[in-house]
């Protein structure tokens, strides 16, 4: 949350004509609501399983580039589908800049809770880190790069 990953997606695939995907978008596109909706509807758990099947559709297709929403790797099915299907890329950044990247976005369900988004980041990070690097063939540190310096980064190690 908050790496970069649409921003660096998305100019990533114009740079390798390559079509790109968010699944968090995707799945917005085919409820036709946003995610924040779908959280207070369905729950968290509702919404991984709507991404669980949006990941395995989507890691299935050739030739992409594709961002997932940072909890993807929370559930064992989406890491596998994208460490056999993908070469993986972890954008990781550090808890300052993150809480500067996300500290106004409204659209970003996890962190509208009675804790500070402080807190949250922190643990979120604890949590999902070491699943990250168990995913990723390459980690790109964002936090002090610019979004040419990420892409060329990815580029290199390709």
């Amino acid at each position: 949350m908050g790496t970069g990953k649409t921003t660096v997606g998305r100019q990533l695939s114009r740079k390798l004509n390559m079509s790109f995907f968010d699944s968090d978008r995707v799945i917005e596109e085919r409820t036709g609501v946003d995610i924040p909706l779908i959280f207070e509807k369905e729950g968290e758990a509702g919404f991984r399983k709507r991404e669980t099947a949006i990941i395995d559709e989507l890691t299935q297709k050739k030739n992409i580039i594709l961002a997932t929403g940072g909890g993807a790797v929370l559930d064992t099915a989406n890491r596998n589908h994208l460490i056999n299907r993908g070469t993986v890329f972890y954008l990781k950044s550090n808890l300052k800049t993150l809480i500067q990247r996300t500290g106004k976005d409204k659209n970003r369900p996890l962190l509208h809770a009675d804790e500070p988004a402080e807190a949250i980041l922190k643990r979120l990070l604890e949590q999902r880190g070491p699943l990250y690097e168990e995913t990723a063939d390459y980690v790109i540190e964002t936090a002090n790069n610019s979004i040419h310096g990420v892409i060329q980064a990815i580029i290199k190690s390709l």
